[in-house]
């Protein structure tokens, strides 16, 4: 199967079949996101969002944030991974925001990322959900699923994984796509064991082809 097929066969699919695909992260504005994406690295979602809540009580926006410390905001995120390091992240964050953005959180891939704890998956996270730009993070579910069904080839980190993407998805579905991508990995493809009795695109799928027999 050609690659363009194997694209146009993965992408009505979803379409049809997950036509509202969004974050799992809870957040009412560009700030509550951008600490929720930054708290998800190598923690669940559903942890993130039992841990959020609490955290912008106390830090509603990046003022709040910037005006206290990594110490205060460790004891809002100690249950979630990493803290130690994402405390620091977060304060520096926001006193970054502060000092350089007016407290408004910026719409450029580039600039996001002079953002302490923000790197290129995080920006492009911020980009597309909150700006609506063709940004596509690839995170670890997007890599695998892309490699699995044959949508990347021999990619050799995120980046790559993200530009073979990129190259044929439509600028229009970029943005869902890292969603469908994101679930699709979550809940069906699984990294230990895929559940391909279940997916919906394991016809026109590398790996089911050479393990289903």
């Amino acid at each position: 199967m050609r690659v363009e097929e194997r694209y146009s066969r993965v992408l009505d699919w979803f379409k049809e079949n997950m036509p509202d695909a969004q974050t799992e992260l809870n957040y009412e504005n560009p700030y509550q996101l951008l600490v929720a994406v930054i708290l998800s690295a190598q923690c669940t979602d559903k942890r993130v969002n039992q841990i959020t809540p609490g955290f912008f009580s106390r830090f509603p926006d990046a003022d709040s944030l910037a005006s206290s410390d990594a110490e205060e905001a460790f004891e809002y995120i100690k249950s979630c991974s990493y803290p130690n390091s994402k405390s620091k992240y977060l304060y520096k964050m926001a006193k970054k925001l502060v000092e350089e953005f007016g407290g408004r959180v910026p719409s450029d891939i580039d600039e996001l990322q002079k953002l302490p704890g923000v790197g290129r998956k995080t920006a492009n996270v911020i980009a597309s959900v909150i700006y609506e730009k063709p940004a596509l993070a690839v995170d670890t579910h997007v890599f695998r699923v892309a490699a699995r069904v044959g949508l990347t080839k021999n990619a050799k980190n995120p980046l790559d994984a993200e530009k073979q993407l990129m190259k044929h998805i439509p600028s229009s579905l970029v943005s869902i796509a890292h969603h469908w991508l994101i679930l699709h990995g979550r809940y069906v493809c699984k990294a230990r064991k895929p559940l391909c009795s279940k997916c919906g695109i394991a016809e026109v799928c590398c790996y089911y082809a050479n393990n289903s027999g």
